[in-house]
């Protein structure tokens, strides 16, 4: 994995090793911090462009509002930093990972008011998320014992770092079990989303997707409902058990580092014949084409040009 060898902080582009953190900083004793993570694609007409670059970085700031703080730029520039060091690092196809923080303050648990934030990004090539026989063959699953938290004990529409605690301790129970990934329930019992996914099944036709109540609302979730939408396929939002997700004829992942994802397997039951269904096939063909440039009518509304 290449990672960029320069870095975008507070509104200057640095070498990575002089982009130094404190100790003291707030953000890494108590979690106050959010993050997105978006990705830059080769285009089929030349050079790189970013998908879908404005929606993450609106869904940052909104994070930065759940946690009461204040980012210190504007959409504009937040989105010309990244475009700036994709361009110092020379990617043209990789992930952006911008971080926003509370920088040095009090180190109580209260931050005080207007707390000074800091903004860096950074980026690095990154393959498939959950492996390529997990994209060829479709990824395993287990039902977590951990939970999606309920929605007055975390803050779910908030990509907050912090909250992210409880999918890396799922996402290790998971992987020591022999699993891909998993999945997690909310506190009804309800299939909510998975360590850094949202989640999708289709049943004799029909598409669903778990609703917005206990989940962070997925930039990729939004573009293949969005898709779908366009074809003639809307997709339900709608609470689904887990049994449902044993009995369905496919089910897939999706997210910014996942991408589209079949899942062949849940909970050691085989989903349908245990291959990528025909509508998860045709999804991930088209995302391919839409990030690269070759869907002229989702291009100029979704691709920055890196330039």
């Amino acid at each position: 994995m290449a990672i960029g060898t320069q870095v975008w902080l507070n509104g200057k582009i640095l070498p990575l090793e002089s982009a130094k953190v404190s100790l003291l900083t707030h953000g890494l004793h108590y979690g106050t911090g959010v993050f997105e993570g978006i990705r830059t694609y080769k285009q089929k007409a030349g050079g790189g462009a970013v998908f879908r670059l404005r929606e993450h970085m609106e869904r940052m700031v909104d994070s930065l509002k759940i946690l009461d703080l204040k980012c210190p730029y504007s959409l504009d520039e937040l989105c010309r930093g990244a475009i700036e060091v994709t361009k110092a690092n020379r990617f043209e196809e990789c992930y952006i990972r911008p971080l926003g923080y509370i920088a040095d303050g009090p180190l109580g648990v209260y931050p005080g008011e207007n707390p000074p934030v800091s903004i860096a990004i950074m980026n690095w090539e990154w393959g498939k998320y959950l492996g390529d026989e997990g994209v060829n063959k479709g990824a395993r699953l287990m039902t977590s014992s951990y939970i999606r938290p309920h929605v007055n004990s975390v803050m779910n529409k908030g990509k907050i770092t912090g909250q992210y605690v409880t999918g890396v301790i799922a996402k290790k129970e998971a992987v020591r079990l022999g699993f891909d990934e998993a999945i997690m329930l909310d506190p009804d019992g309800y299939v909510a989303e998975g360590t850094g996914e949202n989640i999708f099944i289709i049943k004799r036709g029909k598409v669903k997707t778990t609703p917005l109540t206990a989940i962070l609302g997925g930039i990729t979730r939004r573009t293949v409902m969005e898709h779908l939408e366009k074809q003639g396929s809307p997709v339900h939002e709608i609470r689904f058990t887990r049994d449902e997700l044993w009995c369905a004829d496919e089910v897939f992942m999706c997210g910014t580092a996942a991408e589209i994802t079949p899942i062949r397997e849940v909970d050691n039951r085989v989903i349908a014949d245990g291959r990528p269904g025909p509508l998860t096939k045709k999804l991930m063909r088209e995302y391919a084409d839409m990030v690269r440039g070759t869907v002229p009518e989702y291009g100029r509304e979704w691709l920055t040009p890196i330039r």
